[in-house]
């Protein structure tokens, strides 16, 4: 699944949501200095926040067709796993890594961060997790449960999705912690509300894993139901976002 996302890298690039100032101006007032490695870069969503933010950033990630993309923005990317990957002696003031630690080793991926980090670097790896109301949650749910009721989404729709990415929080914590390199990690969180109208939210919902390789027919039933839901809602929805972090120090 972390190879699916560039079957349409111009819509992931297009519709998936940004992050909040507050954590890019966080991490950069806590990094020594502005160079920073973005792992799991995609498209460059979140290394175009921190160039903007002034850091000099160079991409990881292991879809070359996410990567051209980003290369098409003016981002300096590299194509490997980051676990693969190799800093050839190079080393950052910041590791980042926006919606993507899921897909990296915990454990492996905090002892390379450590190697691409000077001393006293920050690694800071985040997620968006979105929630809109609790009867449009359950009016998505109904179409996930009707349409494809074996999967993730049907299963997790009507779970408050933060509790989902702090678990993510809570294992790449445990990841750091072995790695045995760090200071003891923290956990931050960002709350903020984006309001969708009904294209715009079924222009991004393919982009999410859980329908990246949805068979087309499926697809386009789902976006059917998803549609007459928000339709039925007044034609939009806000959704309550919180944006969650763990980070820490190279020691």
């Amino acid at each position: 699944m972390a190879e699916s996302f560039g079957s349409d890298a111009e819509r992931y690039d297009r519709a998936r949501p940004r992050y909040p100032q507050a954590l890019v101006d966080r991490i950069v007032a806590a990094s020594p200095g502005p160079d920073v490695l973005d792992v799991g870069c995609g498209t460059g969503i979140v290394a175009r926040q921190f160039e903007a933010a002034g850091s000099r950033v160079l991409g990881v990630d292991v879809d070359a067709r996410m990567a051209d993309l980003a290369r098409q923005r003016g981002l300096d990317v590299e194509v490997a796993s980051f676990e693969d990957w190799d800093p050839a002696g190079r080393t950052f003031d910041a590791v980042v890594s926006g919606q993507t630690w899921h897909w990296v080793d915990p454990v492996a991926g905090a002892t390379k961060a450590a190697q691409a980090l000077r001393s006293r670097g920050l690694l800071a790896l985040f997620w968006n997790a979105g929630q809109p109301s609790p009867e449009v949650a359950e009016a998505f749910a109904e179409v996930y449960r009707r349409v494809m009721p074996d999967s993730l989404a049907a299963r997790q729709s009507t779970t408050p999705a933060v509790d989902g990415y702090t678990a993510l929080c809570t294992k790449a914590a445990d990841g750091l912690r072995k790695a045995g390199t760090f200071t003891d990690p923290e956990q931050w969180r960002f709350d903020w509300e984006q309001r969708y109208a009904r294209d715009e939210w079924l222009d991004q919902l393919p982009t999410q894993g859980a329908f990246t390789r949805l068979p087309r027919a499926e697809l386009e039933e789902v976006l059917a139901g998803i549609g007459a839901a928000i339709d039925a809602a007044g034609g939009g929805f806000t959704m309550h976002y919180a944006t969650v972090a763990v980070t820490a120090k190279r020691t």
